[in-house]
């Protein structure tokens, strides 16, 4: 009888790890946080994008399919169609290591429509610039992204730990009955 609690738990750790180390076999939409940080402002969005319509050139590169962003403490949401190149723009590349995503995004002020002031993401890049003064300071900052995991590999984990658990708990009650 000791067999069946180590194939019980076996299977269910094995179904865990296939799970959470699932490789996506076809193209699927991928979801991507990310978070601008600057001296002036902050802000925070999110992304998507079909990977497989990623190009064929040495550093490639997919159309946005959605994306939201908003500066903290602004009620103003910037999408995808605020891109000043839409809809050829965003784009969301691969950087030069090839392991990580970013955007190229450049959209204008739309929370002040008569500010010449214009904002651009690039990689791990956020700039602030003026379009009509070409002496103005721009103001430099950092973008950090986060992959949004999807929800069936941590549905398949919970199932699989779930089933273990119940198992674990039928076996140790076999086990007092008997004894």
């Amino acid at each position: 009888m000791k067999l069946i609690p180590r194939l019980v738990l076996t299977a269910t750790l094995t179904l865990s790890f296939a799970t959470v180390n699932a490789k996506h076999a076809s193209a699927a939409i991928i979801n991507y946080a990310f978070t601008v940080d600057s001296p002036v402002t902050k802000g925070n969005g999110f992304f998507s994008f079909d990977d497989s319509t990623f190009s064929n050139e040495d550093n490639p590169v997919a159309t946005i399919k959605s994306l939201s962003f908003q500066f903290d403490g602004n009620s103003t949401v910037y999408t995808e169609k605020d891109d000043t190149k839409y809809p050829e723009f965003p784009l969301v590349t691969t950087l030069l290591t090839g392991q990580s995503l970013a955007l190229d995004y450049l959209f204008n002020d739309k929370s002040n429509p008569s500010s010449s002031i214009s904002y651009e993401i690039i990689g791990n890049d956020f700039t602030i610039f003026s379009r009509t003064s070409p002496d103005a300071e721009p103001i430099s900052g950092k973008v950090s992204y986060t992959q949004i995991p999807e929800s069936t590999p941590l549905v398949g984990t919970l199932f699989a730990c779930s089933l273990g658990w119940m198992m674990k708990r039928k076996v140790t009650s076999m086990k007092k009955v008997r004894f």
